[in-house]
């Protein structure tokens, strides 16, 4: 569906915001790929449940909230956590 062609609800995404939500989704894929590699290693003890092709979803619902809105996490939450502005993993 072409942008001029969204339906009337669906809000538009400028340039530089567009950049934003990607990079966001972006950082996502590539902590989850990080923490596989890491957890193949053995680095990484327990279970991981990876986020990976799911990075719109967390990037998409963190937009709709507010500073005050709280979020629950149960489990696969890392892309959540990293959409809503939490520490960013050291390089």
């Amino acid at each position: 569906m072409s942008i001029e062609h969204r339906p009337p609800h669906a809000p538009a995404l400028e340039g530089e915001h567009a950049r934003e939500l990607l990079r966001q989704m972006l950082l996502i894929r590539r902590f989850e790929e990080r923490t596989e590699a890491l957890y193949a290693e053995g680095k990484i003890r327990g279970f991981l449940h990876l986020y990976i092709g799911e990075e719109a979803v967390a990037v998409g619902a963190m937009q709709s909230l507010t500073a005050e809105d709280a979020i629950v996490a149960t489990y696969r939450e890392h892309g959540h956590a990293l959409a809503r502005g939490g520490r960013r993993p050291a390089r």
